[in-house]
């Protein structure tokens, strides 16, 4: 059963991925130009694992669009906050509940808090390919990232 994603976060973007399969397999396009919103352009990709019960975030960027897409093999928990003062939706949040075989791909724009959490038995991949270099070409800069993880006093909290 195919559920629809909503969250009414302005500018946060979910899809759903098609997988194509034969006999050989499946194949997933995780994302083409001419469904990219205007202006964004994937500066790198990279892949991350996340083991049973691990989280990730929350963090925002002041200037990174992420592009996410969950791979599939866990069961995922995703967590937004609208944290832009000049949002209209400021102060919104959502949480996306993301199951073991789906592939879906989130674009988070910057000032979005986001965070996810693997609840499965598995370890879970997600793919990113965000429009900005992580601390900059060759590595020069400060990170673009405030994080909240370790904050007492925060009001984007993980609930499962």
């Amino acid at each position: 059963m195919i559920v629809e994603i909503k969250c009414d976060i302005a500018g946060v973007i979910i899809k759903r991925s098609k997988r194509y399969e034969d006999k050989r397999g499946w194949l997933a396009e995780l994302f083409r130009e001419d469904e990219l919103p205007e202006g964004f352009r994937p500066a790198m990709g990279y892949i991350s694992m996340t083991r049973p019960g691990q989280v990730r975030g929350p963090h925002e960027h002041r200037y990174q669009t992420d592009h996410f897409t969950f791979l599939g093999g866990a069961f995922f928990l995703v967590y937004m906050w609208d944290n832009r003062p000049d949002s209209p939706g400021f102060g919104r949040h959502c949480r996306i509940d993301i199951g073991v075989d789906e592939l879906i791909t989130l674009i988070i724009p910057p000032g979005v808090v986001h965070a996810y959490k693997n609840i499965g038995s598995t370890e879970g991949l997600i793919f990113n390919t965000p429009d900005r270099l992580y601390a900059g070409r060759n590595k020069a800069e400060k990170p673009d990232e405030i994080r909240y993880e370790d904050c007492d006093d925060t009001n984007f909290i993980i609930d499962d």
